[in-house]
């Protein structure tokens, strides 16, 4: 034991945290590197870019809420363990087609979709197990600390990847992504607590408990708040997110260790939410913080199509739009730590698959939407048209029960009909 607040600073939880600080950084080489081998390499369009975006759309839409009722029926560990080597393995296809001479779009379309199902699968299984090794009273602190690793990967990531991309090329870069599988998997490995049995027999009819967990999911004031607000965010998002390395790096003409530098901000920034969450909570109370956080989401989107000018004054309000990264990590943390109190035990990873489903599958499709408009109408107006409604999305939860509820004890009361 590390200290006295509750299971959340056992041994174990920290062989789960250490093995997810490798693996978030090399997911960040990864999330650059995929876009990056894209421009630099194979010259792809805005429209290509979208379509490297939307790759995991489909196969999101059709596995993602078979991943959430696998992991209610299976322990939650192992089919992580699985989904680290898995994803591995994909990625390690990258530089070797490149080396090879094969690497096409094709290929980063087909490991895009693929590892972004092994993805679902591991996020859904993962915000499962964490009440295994964390009290539910600690789970704000147990997820603002794996939140705090994410954000350090943010930090480093961006940056190295940017330094990575110039000495080594994008996608040697990417080949460390997938050893940090690998070391995330033997990490996992390595927790001795037991995971308790699951409830359910892979007897039971799939589809039946694939319709539970989306009518949990809807019929809970809290949850459906949280769905339609994560769908819309998801959605719009995806129009930021095809388009931003393309924009800066094609129209606003920064250089790719340049970028990475501007991104590395957002990494302190996330870094700096991670760290303040709790005493904002502590001070503010739950639902404040929380809202407050989800409106501020909108300002970190809103500034990169308003910059305009030499390339120092657009990395500043590039730089600008990230320090305000810490209001997606705030938001993150709540509302991953809101979902497991209010979820079921039972119906955990189908709830988590539902917004999975709807994050992971909304946001390419997004970024397909987005790469038509950018054809037509420009990269600049499509991420405009984004921003906005990511700061739309915030009202979704204004207008909801979370408003009137101070302390995250308070929605114990808005657990679902298994609750």
């Amino acid at each position: 034991m590390v200290g006295s607040s509750g299971r959340a600073l056992t041994r174990d939880f920290l062989k789960l945290w250490a093995g997810q600080a490798i693996s978030q950084t090399g997911s960040r080489i990864s999330r650059e590197g995929l876009p990056l081998t894209a421009v630099l390499v194979l010259s792809a369009t805005p429209l290509q870019m979208g379509y490297l975006s939307g790759a995991s759309a489909a196969a999101i839409l059709l596995f993602g809420l078979f991943a959430g009722a696998w992991s209610d029926r299976l322990r939650r560990r192992p089919v992580m363990i699985a989904a680290d080597l898995g994803r591995a393995v994909l990625l390690a296809l990258v530089p070797l087609a490149a080396a090879t001479g094969h690497l096409t779009m094709s290929l980063l379309y087909a490991v895009a979709a693929l590892t972004g199902i092994l993805t679902v699968w591991f996020d859904v299984s993962y915000q499962a197990y964490l009440p295994a090794l964390v009290d539910r009273e600690s789970l704000v602190e147990g997820n603002s600390k794996l939140a705090m690793s994410e954000s350090v990967a943010e930090v480093v990531g961006p940056g190295l990847t940017g330094v990575l991309v110039q000495w080594l090329t994008a996608p040697v870069a990417i080949l460390l992504d997938a050893i940090s599988f690998v070391i995330s998997a033997l990490s996992l490995t390595w927790i001795r607590q037991r995971e308790p049995l699951p409830v359910r027999s892979p007897g039971e009819d799939i589809m039946a408990e694939i319709r539970e967990g989306l009518r949990v999911s809807w019929h809970n004031r809290v949850l459906r708040a949280l769905l339609l607000r994560n769908a819309m965010a998801a959605f719009f998002g995806g129009f930021i997110a095809s388009m931003y390395m393309v924009f800066a790096i094609r129209e606003l003409k920064l250089t790719p260790a340049l970028l990475g530098v501007v991104i590395s901000v957002g990494g302190f920034s996330s870094l700096f939410g991670a760290w303040i969450n709790d005493r904002l909570v502590r001070r503010w109370g739950f639902a404040r913080t929380f809202l407050i956080a989800t409106a501020a989401t909108g300002l970190t989107a809103l500034l990169p199509p308003l910059a305009y000018g030499p390339v120092a004054v657009c990395a500043a309000f590039l730089a600008a739009g990230q320090l305000f990264d810490m209001s997606w990590t705030i938001y993150a943390i709540n509302e991953i730590s809101l979902r497991q109190t209010v979820t079921p035990d039972a119906v955990l990873g189908r709830v988590n698959s539902a917004m999975h489903l709807l994050f992971r599958g909304l946001l390419p499709v997004g970024s397909l939407v987005s790469g038509v408009i950018a054809e037509n109408a420009g990269m600049r107006a499509s991420m405009l048209i984004g921003a906005l409604g990511v700061m739309a999305s915030a009202l979704w939860l204004v207008f909801s029960p979370i408003r009137g509820m101070r302390q995250l004890g308070a929605f114990q009361q808005e657990r679902g009909p298994l609750g």
